[in-house]
């Protein structure tokens, strides 16, 4: 297949790039790198440059590929001053309103792969389990995670199929939330927030990378997915599976909710609540997670 990624240079979009190439795709790269050439190629990969918040040339190049991979996203983790949300807001909501609308000018059957995430469910700290008949919740991150799909979904009218991929807190070696919790539980300082129980929606990255093959190659899978493992842990649990896994112990007392409130603003309550979400449409279209534990996933990712 050939593949347009935007996000292709981040976290979770460096991995793919390199393991769509190794499973024989091809990939297009949208980078705002002044760097690239309007059509360098790479090591496999051709680079086309541009802002996908902004409607430009770039999105000419959509044209003759096979499936659409949105990834693109501003991080969530920082302050949540007015300009950060709408750094977070427009850089998920016009980039895949960009996309959408160059998606009308190609011809051919395509498949869009848009990137969105549990959050879409809203901070919970009940036990329920969350599917994805799950109603969304009324915060931030649910009321921009139900306007950014409504926009990836416009493209239904123009023929196009899509698959809104809900992301789970993504682990991996090269970054990401692992990376940051690691040093602290390495020098014995590592813990659960606030009360721990908020749930952990994790995933290994490379179930992630899989998660998004096997919906390409069955296109006819569209709607909401659960990117997630099929056993999220609590924020307790977690803490204690990490640290055995590191050869260490949890022996510091959780970090109060007050003082993750005061350092991180708003955004504090995105680590102290959590969701309960399950891949139930995944488990039941046959996908088989490789790291459906984290005792697994932390094994793997830790050698």
């Amino acid at each position: 297949m050939k593949l347009f990624l935007t996000g292709g240079t981040g976290f979770v979009g460096s991995y793919f790039t390199r393991r769509f190439l190794e499973e024989g795709h091809e990939v297009t790269i949208l980078t705002r790198s002044a760097g690239r050439g309007a059509e360098e190629k790479k090591g496999g990969v051709s680079w086309v440059q541009g802002d996908p918040t902004v409607a430009g040339p770039w999105q000419e190049s959509l044209s003759g590929h096979d499936a659409v991979i949105n990834l693109a996203g501003s991080t969530i983790f920082t302050p949540w001053t007015s300009k950060a949300r709408k750094v977070i807001e427009d850089s998920r909501i016009l980039t895949t309103r960009n996309l959408v609308d160059a998606l009308e000018k190609t011809s051919g059957p395509v498949t869009l792969l848009s990137g969105s995430a549990v959050g879409y469910y809203g901070g919970r700290l009940d036990d329920a389990v969350i599917t994805e008949n799950t109603p969304p919740g009324d915060d931030f991150l649910a009321r921009l995670g139900v306007k950014w799909e409504q926009e990836a979904l416009r493209a239904e009218t123009r023929g196009v199929t899509v698959a809104i991929c809900r992301l789970g807190i993504v682990l991996g070696r090269d970054g990401g939330a692992l990376s940051k919790m690691i040093p602290p539980f390495k020098r014995y300082m590592g813990s659960h927030l606030g009360s721990g129980k908020q749930w952990f929606p994790w995933i290994h990255m490379e179930d992630l990378f899989r998660i998004f093959l096997f919906l390409l190659e069955k296109p006819e899978l569209k709607g909401p997915f659960n990117c997630t493992a099929p056993n999220p842990l609590t924020n307790k649990e977690f803490a204690r599976v990490l640290a055995k896994a590191l050869g260490t112990s949890v022996l510091m007392p959780g970090l109060p909710a007050v003082m993750i409130r005061m350092a991180l603003g708003d955004f504090g309550e995105v680590v102290l609540k959590g969701q309960r979400a399950v891949p139930h449409r995944l488990l039941e279209e046959g996908f088989v997670f490789r790291f459906s534990r984290a005792e697994e996933a932390l094994a793997d990712l830790l050698k």
